[in-house]
């Protein structure tokens, strides 16, 4: 949709999401174990699009957007009892969005795709700012909202100038 010619994975996305929904949670006040879980849900979250790719707003529109309990459940029919009850679980918990977890990991999904908008912006993808604008609408935790805005408010490579002693 904004005319990236080499999108991140699903796989990178997964990773940025998971390290990102540990981060929302501790900041909520999360414990290790409850940090953990958030980011084991965000891992696991679009699985499901290596099945049916990811498909966009606009996709929706003309065609219905696969169930992702029912893709997992079809993913993992072939796993050992417990693993396939555990990786349906985490799927479950995450479209629930009821466990404080379930909401920092779906924050996490947002944010995420917030960053990957600001860094497709910075490369000359002007058309990324609906992406952006749609993925900050969405955040609702406290901390995520305030790690968002203090995103919008730095280019996305600032960090590294710092880092390396340059003045913006």
């Amino acid at each position: 949709m904004a005319g990236v010619r080499d999108p991140e994975s699903v796989a990178e996305h997964a990773w940025r999401t998971s390290v990102i929904a540990s981060v929302i949670a501790t900041l909520e006040g999360a414990d290790a174990a409850r940090a953990a879980r958030a980011a084991h849900l965000a891992v696991w979250h679009d699985s499901q699009e290596t099945r049916t790719g990811d498909v966009n707003h606009l996709g929706k529109k003309y065609a219905a957007a696969a169930d992702p309990e029912a893709v997992t459940e079809d993913q993992t029919a072939g796993m050992p009892e417990v693993l396939r009850t555990a990786v349906r679980a985490v799927v479950a918990e995450y479209e629930a969005k009821e466990t404080p977890e379930a909401i920092c990991a779906r924050d996490a999904d947002k944010l995420e795709c917030m960053l990957q908008g600001l860094e497709y912006k910075a490369q000359g993808y002007g058309s990324a700012q609906r992406w952006i604008d749609n993925s900050r609408a969405r955040i609702v935790t406290e901390s995520g909202q305030r790690l968002a805005d203090e995103l919008l408010d730095q280019a996305p490579l600032d960090w590294l100038r710092a880092v390396m002693g340059e003045k913006g």
